[in-house]
Formats: C-alpha cells, structure tokens, sequence
C-alpha cells in the first residue's frame, strides 16, 4: 500500500511532538524507535539521493537513543546536522508537506539547542570579553 501525502505529515508531526517535548523522557519510550524508523522509511521511499546523509544520520539518532540513555552532546550535534539538512532539503516536499519539513527541521536546530546549550564562536567569545571590559572602564 503506497503512504499518502497526509500519512507522511502524521510521522513530520509525531517527529515535531517528540522533539519539542521531553527528550529524555521520549527516549526512554519505546515508540521513539518506531517513529524514527517510520521517518527513516519516508526518506528511503523518495528513492531521492539527497536524502540519503538524513537517512545515515537518523540511524545513528535511533542508535544514540535506544535504551533511553545517551550523550547530550553527541545528541545535540546529530540534531543539528539533522536540522541542518533537513531545513536544506525541504524544497524536495511536495505541497503542505513542505511546510511540515520546514517545522521539522526547526525543531531539530531547537532540540538541538537545547542538548548543546549556547555555542559560539572564539571571536563571538572576544567579542564579548572585550564589550564587557570596556563597559567596566
């Protein structure tokens, strides 16, 4: 049975849900492996060759995730290549789903944050040493 355009913005939204709720949490559930295998499913039956680093990344995501533990970090820094990409390639959506993409990818760079915290650059980081020094002069 081939998966309609509806059927593909339920999984974007199941992915969304989990994202912006309680990572944690999410991770220690069982469905979590379903819906990123359900995601992983969407891409391959696109048969679209740009898809193919979401598909490898979102296998690793279900690797760093399975068992509930995982490396903040390391998590972080998939979300972002996650979000990254797929913010990259939503133009390859089709109708309202592009818009369900679109929300995807900015709840990875969300999550993402989250995991990883504030980053910066080393110049962001003398930018604002040197602003603060000389505000005290």
């Amino acid at each position: 049975m081939e998966k309609t355009e509806v059927q593909h913005q339920v999984h974007l939204e199941g992915a969304i849900k989990i994202l912006t709720g309680d990572l944690s949490e999410e991770a220690s559930r069982a469905g979590i492996d379903n819906q990123l295998q359900r995601w992983i499913e969407d891409l391959k039956a696109t048969h679209n060759a740009e898809f193919h680093q979401l598909v490898t990344d979102l296998q690793a995501l279900k690797a760093l995730l399975h068992g509930g533990t995982y490396d903040g970090d390391q998590v972080g820094r998939l979300l972002h290549h996650l979000g990254t990409e797929t913010t990259r390639t939503a133009h390859f959506a089709e109708g309202n789903t592009r818009t369900h993409v679109e929300k995807l990818g900015a709840a990875l760079l969300a999550a993402a944050g989250q995991l990883q915290g504030p980053s910066t650059t080393p110049e962001q980081d003398l930018k604002h040493n040197n602003q603060g020094l000389d505000t005290q002069a």
